[in-house]
């Protein structure tokens, strides 16, 4: 019997506007700014929706929980989460719709994707901030298993979302990258040429998402026994162990067999 797989099952038609474009709002000229640059180049109102979360007299939503909202509310076929403080310099709607087509046809199971990560080949960059103009590092597209935060862009048939049980404003880029590996998708940095007006703020706050971020993915990855209605699996990634315990499974089943047959005799 054939199984259906996210590699032949075919997508349900789709009617909303093309780009969804999320915030986290708390400066005004900032988010005009960008909004301004988003018109400029070619992002309309027939195909775009804007959605932000108004932070303006205060952090009432962090990034996580906010992002999910928006991401809730979003009918974009592609959904854009990104800083108020980002401008679009040259590159505009066009471009980056004729990137995503390339990268569809090379990775059909692309999930999320971004302007500066880092993954088995090292730095992929391509952004204009404060530490320099016009940066390009890497061979791009390029598969990565981080992604920064200020322009991140999440493809609706692949929807992935941002941890529910972690809060604050780093490292949901990396985050989102994992979330995508765990469901069988990839993420990477594409050729989409912003600017970033902010050197990122890496103090107190951002260790202490770190270390969240690293409690919870080592309880999500630690060894395990899991039990099911029928049999109990076992999740490990240490080889040895795996070998072990599929070993006992083997003696298991095979114990089992045998007083089957000698009960048969």
């Amino acid at each position: 019997m054939n199984l259906a797989s996210p590699r032949n099952v075919q997508a349900l038609p789709f009617d909303g506007p093309l780009f969804s474009i999320c915030s986290l709002v708390n400066n005004d000229s900032q988010y005009d700014r960008m909004l301004a640059s988003f018109a400029r180049y070619g992002f309309s109102e027939e195909d775009t929706e804007f959605i932000f979360v108004d932070n303006r007299g205060g952090n009432t939503f962090e990034a996580y929980g906010g992002l999910n909202a928006m991401l809730a509310k979003a009918r974009g076929r592609y959904i854009i989460c990104c800083h108020q403080d980002v401008e679009l310099i040259g590159d505009g709607a066009h471009e980056l719709e004729a990137r995503l087509d390339e990268l569809t046809a090379k990775d059909p199971f692309w999930a999320i994707v971004g302007n500066a990560g880092a993954g088995p080949a090292g730095r992929a960059v391509r952004i204009s901030d404060p530490y320099g103009d016009d940066q390009h590092v890497g061979t791009l597209p390029a598969v990565v298993h981080s992604l920064d935060e200020n322009f991140l862009l999440l493809c609706r048939e692949r929807l992935i979302g941002f941890s529910a049980d972690l809060a604050g404003f780093h490292l949901y880029g990396t985050d989102a990258c994992l979330q995508a590996e765990l469901r069988g998708f990839t993420a990477y940095v594409i050729d989409f040429h912003l600017r970033h007006h902010s050197r990122g703020n890496a103090d107190a706050s951002y260790f202490e998402c770190m270390r969240r971020l690293e409690d919870k993915y080592g309880r999500a990855f630690r060894s395990r026994r899991i039990l099911t209605t029928f049999k109990p699996l076992y999740i490990t990634a240490n080889a040895w162990r795996a070998r072990f315990w599929r070993f006992r499974k083997w003696q298991r089943m095979r114990q089992l067999r045998l007083r089957r047959k000698q009960g048969k005799a």
